[in-house]
């Protein structure tokens, strides 16, 4: 058949001609729940990741945790702007990766937690999850929103095997504090590996021997005055910045589930 000038030959594929399909990727050998801190909601959820974890591949990421709108049940840090727009959710949600919304509010009253229902039923769905510190908010959520994961917050200070126990009956999964890092006799006895999740680096949490702000700015979030929001000043302790952990012992040892922070500039999470 001629085009033009050019003469083009046009020859039947054979029957005998085997298409292979690709194989599947191997799981990967450890998963990352990810932090969405500071993040502008402009930006696009995926240029953010990129930005910001780009050594990760995405099959890797478990989950991003952050600020939706604005609730009361908020804790850990003070709720200043949403971080996650309706448009990451979604695009995250399509891409199999979760949202973990960071309800760790020390202080739950029952009006409250109805006045959040809407909020809680817009983004229940298999595969998002809510971070929890107080129990009856847990029990609560998981009777009437039972596709949500609920993972037990670092807030919780969770450092013994008996601690664990009592967790593990009402949440999927329990975030062990920094310092357990540290302690890898400890973590080598614990029987339920596949249900903790250990932090991938720290920041000032490591050190702190309060946490003062974990509770102050619960009340902050709620519009409470809640005095001092930090430590730093009343007891003197050693600031390493961010700190990464070398993750193999870890995984050598049967976890595979990781927090990942994002560091401010300065390297620092914390004030």
């Amino acid at each position: 058949m001629s085009a033009g000038n050019r003469h083009v030959e046009i020859t039947a594929v054979g029957n005998d001609r085997i298409f292979t399909q690709a194989q599947p990727l191997p799981p990967p050998v450890a998963t990352y729940t990810v932090s969405a801190r500071g993040k502008p909601p402009q930006l696009p959820v995926f240029a953010y990741l990129r930005k910001n974890y780009g050594n990760l591949p995405l099959r890797a990421i478990d989950s991003l945790f952050g600020f939706v709108e604005r609730s009361t049940l908020y804790g850990g840090r003070v709720f200043v702007v949403r971080e996650l727009s309706e448009r990451d959710v979604f695009q995250l949600n399509n891409a199999g990766i979760g949202v973990r919304l960071p309800m760790s509010n020390h202080y739950v009253e029952r009006a409250e937690y109805l006045d959040n229902k809407r909020l809680l039923a817009k983004y229940h769905r298999p595969g998002n999850s809510i971070i929890c510190t107080n129990d009856d908010l847990a029990q609560w959520i998981r009777d009437d929103y039972p596709d949500y994961r609920l993972d037990a917050s670092v807030i919780k200070n969770v450092t013994t095997r008996q601690k664990i126990a009592a967790a593990l009956p009402l949440y999927d999964s329990v975030v062990l504090p920094m310092s357990m890092n540290e302690d890898l006799e400890f973590l080598e006895s614990i029987e339920d590996k596949d249900k903790i999740t250990l932090f991938a680096n720290a920041g000032c949490a490591l050190t702190c021997p309060a946490k003062i702000c974990y509770v102050s700015i619960s009340k902050t979030n709620k519009g409470e005055e809640s005095g001092p929001k930090c430590s730093q000043d009343l007891k003197a302790r050693e600031m390493h910045g961010m700190v990464d952990f070398p993750l193999e012992p870890y995984i050598e040892l049967g976890f595979h589930r990781f927090k990942l922070l994002r560091a401010r500039p300065g390297s620092v999470t914390g004030f």
